[in-house]
């Protein structure tokens, strides 16, 4: 199942789709697919963390 993380706050959850609206910060955010498709992170079970870094990096500001 993807992993989804949001623009906003950088909260984190599985889904088949992301929702409209953020379960935690409760705006309409964008969701980046944040699943690992490479064996070095394990796989799809697991969020990847150099895209969690790049996401975070550009949204500083916006999370906390």
């Amino acid at each position: 199942m993807p992993k989804w993380m949001c623009s906003e706050c950088g909260y984190q959850l599985d889904a088949e789709a992301p929702p409209q609206q953020c379960p935690s910060c409760h705006k309409d955010c964008g969701f980046a697919d944040v699943t690992c498709y490479t064996p070095e992170c394990g796989g799809e079970k697991n969020v990847n963390p150099q895209v969690v870094d790049i996401l975070r990096k550009q949204n500083e500001p916006k999370f906390k």
